[in-house]
């Protein structure tokens, strides 16, 4: 993750992407699997909780998995290690200048990475420099502009905007998910296929709404309080009404938001 992720690296948020991964894997992963011996490139790995979904549904794929913060990279290397993995390598690196010969990987996957960057498509382009031709790229990315809650009330819709301002304020895009087409297709990758993958959540799912609704996107919502109170984006009365608000939909409303996921070709 990049220096200034704007969830910050608290234990708290360590435990919001565990459970994050957890309730999302099979929506985002029922479809990614890697070939026995090919060499897969995951960027942006963090603390491993994609990397351990990746390693366990290709379990003979060769993963190297990298990251800017050390602190992190310990995390995941702890985790892999509890779990017996033994298909996975880490290494701390600077996304935008990978220290790997061209044409060097069969596979790239990303999750979660490109909507705080500055600079993704230089990063997708980087990703191509390390590609065989042929090899494929996975991009998974949300929008936080594709949320939509009933009951919903202006104070819950401002604390929302107030997370994709504040990514913005740090040179992210928190509605990147609906750019992964052309982004892909102006690093140069051909074959680009974007599917939406639809979270919902109401009453009748319970698993979702505690999984999702809760314990991932308003906990991710609720974690830049402070930082929007601070910069006056929003009284902390408004502030925490708008939290409140969220939260009401569980048990009695509905809940929705969507994903992308995008695979793509480098030409041959």
């Amino acid at each position: 993750m990049p220096r200034d992720y704007v969830h910050g690296y608290t234990e708290s948020e360590a435990v919001r992407l565990n459970e994050q991964a957890r309730t999302l894997a099979d929506l985002l992963h029922h479809d990614t699997r890697f070939p026995e011996d090919s060499r897969v490139l995951e960027v942006g790995c963090g603390t491993g909780a994609q990397t351990e979904i990746l390693a366990c549904r290709s379990p003979r794929a060769q993963i190297t998995a990298v990251d800017m913060s050390a602190a992190s990279l310990r995390e995941a290397d702890k985790r892999i290690r509890a779990k017996a993995i033994g298909n996975v390598r880490f290494e701390q690196a600077d996304c935008r200048r990978l220290p790997h010969a061209e044409n060097h990987f069969d596979h790239a996957f990303v999750c979660f990475l490109l909507e705080h960057l500055a600079n993704p498509d230089a990063v997708l382009k980087e990703l191509r420099r390390v590609l065989k031709p042929g090899g494929t790229m996975t991009v998974i990315e949300g929008d936080h502009g594709s949320f939509y809650c009933y009951p919903e009330t202006e104070a819950a819709r401002q604390t929302v905007r107030c997370l994709i301002d504040l990514q913005a304020e740090t040179g992210g895009n928190a509605l990147i998910g609906r750019r992964l087409y052309p982004l892909l297709k102006q690093a140069g990758f051909e074959d680009v296929r974007v599917s939406p993958r639809v979270v919902y959540a109401d009453p009748s799912r319970p698993e979702w709404e505690q999984g999702f609704s809760r314990d991932t996107f308003i906990a991710m919502v609720e974690g830049v309080g402070p930082m929007a109170v601070q910069r006056k984006m929003m009284t902390l009365s408004a502030w925490q009404r708008g939290i409140d608000d969220l939260k009401a939909t569980i048990g009695r409303g509905t809940f929705h938001y969507t994903f992308f996921k995008a695979v793509a070709r480098k030409a041959n």
